[in-house]
């Protein structure tokens, strides 16, 4: 049985259902979870142990999680569905996610996206009322029945971000090995006043991004999406002497 240390007492993992090298390859954004398949607390605070394993620059450790499920999601859920709906007028985004004007190769890769997800979503060219109700599950967190609202210190600088973007990948890691699924998801960043005041957090901090977490569905379409990489030599330069 391994073990992974913490502050307090250290806690037991179960054996990993695939190993490191198989959870990043099966790792992917899933858009439909089992709503009636429930994941344990334990289970969650064993995930965020181990991903804050993350390194971060002198040990800042600048991530901060509210996690959400039960009766307090399905409230979060209904308020933030509100607001989508009625497109309130005060929801903006506090921070720059996607560029203000798209290049090449981003563009592309942005527009292959939407289009192979809409496909497998039965969300046809120009039905802006369906790719409003496809958005709109987001704010559901895709009915996983965890959801994870990350925050950070907005007095932190850049290097913090990216510090805290290998606490997010480690999430994500870590619930493949429990064989669980997430979906990273910005698009809650929109509604950051909504969800600060839902769950009590400071105006000191960025609301980032959301997370779903919980099983696949695995008879959902849109589960099938399969986006497509660059290979190693369209990104990286050996200098290899």
């Amino acid at each position: 049985m391994n073990t992974v240390s913490s502050k307090h007492d250290s806690s037991e993992l179960p054996d990993a259902e695939c190993d490191a090298f198989q959870a990043l390859s099966s790792r992917r954004s899933m858009r439909a979870f089992c709503p009636d398949k429930p994941v344990e607390r334990r289970v969650v605070e064993q995930i965020l142990e181990l991903a804050a394993r993350a390194p971060s620059g002198t040990n800042t450790q600048p991530w901060k999680v509210r996690v959400v499920a039960g009766a307090t999601r399905d409230r979060l859920c209904a308020r933030l569905m509100q607001a989508h709906e009625t497109e309130e007028a005060d929801c903006e985004e506090e921070y720059h996610y996607y560029p203000e004007q798209w290049f090449e190769p981003y563009l592309s890769r942005r527009r292959q996206l939407g289009k192979a997800l809409y496909a497998v979503a039965g969300v046809a060219k120009g039905d802006h009322a369906a790719m409003k109700q496809q958005l709109g599950r987001n704010y559901r967190f895709f009915d996983a029945p965890v959801g994870l609202l990350v925050c950070i210190d907005r007095r932190l600088e850049v290097g913090s971000w990216l510090d805290l973007g290998t606490f997010l990948m480690g999430i994500m890691v870590a619930a493949r090995g429990f064989g669980l699924h997430t979906c990273p998801q910005q698009a809650f960043a929109r509604f950051h006043r909504l969800i600060r005041a839902e769950l009590d957090i400071p105006q000191q901090e960025y609301v980032v991004c959301g997370m779903a977490l919980g099983y696949e569905d695995s008879a959902a379409e849109v589960n099938r999406l399969a986006t497509i990489r660059e290979p190693v030599d369209a990104f990286a330069t050996f200098f290899w002497d």
